[in-house]
């Protein structure tokens, strides 16, 4: 699984990936020994010096270690996670319970003092192309200094439109500007679908594990929900929800194809092509959220589900905000046809959006500056991932699982010994430490022994070290020692 363009990586980066590659799918075990730097070099008809800047990544990614007048060994890894049988499907309604947990993760996400491990967004300025939107904003300002006295009437900024438009052929859409409309950041995406295409009293499907902001979004809304289940490898379970379909229980789906949040994982390309087929024979609008579809680590990326919309019944929603700039909070919808419905929402809604903030962005799209920054991103957040890992794998329960995401940088981690989360959450709030625990992400209890983490941070020392400590309190609770058995 290339990062990148395997034509603009350098030598050792492809050959550090294929040897990234051949861990994660269990080629080279933990505990075994990389051949030789000479032999390897032989093996790939590189350079010595290649070889040893592959290793030297690998090391950093905490995939593998020297060991003196020994070699290179790979570093214990954690195993994935399975998926789980005996799921029945069950209408819900979010409680005040559930809805009370999400408003405590929330408040202690945003507390300045607390190190966090869960919220799903850089809190570093060189993780986003800072100084070059700097530049365009204000050399746009300079030429247009009225441009922040106007209006951007749905559906929004031309130029913007136009490059999204551009850009998502990447992901198999075929699209015009005309197709696209602009909002305020991907949830009011999400939120104007909804309303677009269901009433109050309707019933959703939603993945388990799934967003947890969805749940206080279909509350406000008045809306059931049905929760399907989904492999933390593969996605949305397609027999469940054509079952779902055939019996007519719900009346809009809401899912995540790539790089789906909590899990990190994307479905199938022929499973993409069935869901596609399953919404447009049963009549039945599917929400495809595609926040993090540009940071998969494949290249070419996987296509959407909306490439293979035939009649208009997905609704593609996705951002900038984890890519570009969060502040400009600038998102879209292809809302298919329910384009007419959506845009007299947007209009009633918050009307408008940022023409400066909108201009920008496409400047930005326009110059090229935007893909190299994915490309950097793509190869920092897999790094950042592997290390991650390496330390859960290190001071976490023996017999804790977690997911290999195929982009993004987040994932999803199980841990034994029937360890309540929640309990584990809050006993981590008193050290100044906030993760998510597992419960906040569905309406049953499958996942009271589970944590969703992110690795958009810097790995300093506090973020280290909250890490560490969260894996010994888990393995206090469990009783159970750190490390791989």
């Amino acid at each position: 699984m290339s990062i990148i363009d395997p034509q603009e990586q350098t030598l050792y980066h492809q050959l550090a990936e294929t040897l990234a590659e051949a861990i994660h799918n269990g080629t080279w075990l933990p505990g075994s020994r990389l051949p030789a730097v000479r032999r390897c070099a032989a093996i790939h008809q590189v350079s010595v010096n290649t070889v040893l800047t592959a290793y030297r990544l690998l090391e950093d990614r905490g995939l593998i270690e020297a060991r003196p007048q020994s070699g290179y060994y790979v570093r214990g890894v954690l195993p994935s996670l399975r998926a789980r049988n005996g799921h029945q499907s069950q209408v819900r309604t979010p409680g005040s319970e559930k809805l009370d947990l999400i408003d405590t993760v929330f408040a202690a996400q945003n507390h300045p003092d607390y190190i966090n491990l869960s919220l799903a967004c850089p809190q570093n300025s060189d993780f986003f192309p800072t100084a070059k939107i700097s530049r365009i904003m204000a050399s746009l300002l300079r030429r247009e200094p009225g441009l922040i006295g106007r209006y951007a009437l749905p559906p929004g900024s031309q130029r913007l439109r136009r490059e999204i438009a551009r850009r998502v052929a990447d992901l198999g859409m075929i699209l015009t500007a005309e197709d696209i409309t602009l909002t305020h950041g991907c949830m009011e995406a999400l939120q104007l679908a909804l309303r677009a295409v269901t009433k109050p009293g309707d019933c959703i499907g939603l993945e388990t594990p799934t967003y947890f902001y969805l749940f206080p979004l279909v509350a406000s809304l008045g809306l059931k929900v049905l929760e399907l289940p989904t492999d933390p490898q593969h996605g949305l379970s397609l027999d469940a929800l054509e079952l779902v379909l055939r019996e007519q229980r719900i009346q809009a789906l809401v899912a995540m194809p790539t790089v789906q949040n909590p899990l990190g994982c994307t479905m199938r390309l022929e499973d993409k092509k069935r869901l596609a087929k399953l919404v447009n024979h049963y009549q039945v609008p599917l929400i495809e959220d595609g926040l993090y579809d540009e940071l998969q680590f494949c290249w070419p990326l996987s296509p959407a589900v909306k490439a293979f919309d035939t009649d208009g019944w997905v609704l593609h929603c996705a951002s900038f905000t984890k890519t570009v700039a969060p502040d400009f909070h600038v998102g879209w919808i292809a809302a298919g046809r329910f384009s007419q419905a959506l845009a007299r929402l947007k209009s009633v809604s918050s009307l408008t959006e940022s023409k400066l903030l909108s201009e920008t962005l496409g400047l930005f799209l326009e110059s090229g500056g935007y893909d190299r920054h994915l490309r950097t991103m793509r190869r920092r957040y897999a790094t950042l991932m592997d290390e991650a890992r390496g330390l859960i794998a290190r001071h976490f329960p023996q017999g804790t699982r977690a997911t290999l995401p195929s982009g993004g940088f987040i994932f999803w981690v199980e841990l034994p010994g029937q360890i309540d989360c929640i309990d584990l959450f809050h006993r981590l709030l008193q050290e100044k430490i906030c993760l998510t625990p597992g419960a906040l992400y569905t309406l049953s209890d499958r996942c009271n022994s589970a944590i969703r983490l992110t690795c958009c941070y810097h790995f300093d020392e506090r973020y280290t070290w909250a890490l560490k400590r969260t894996g010994e309190l888990a393995c206090e609770m469990s009783g159970i020692p750190p490390g791989i058995a």
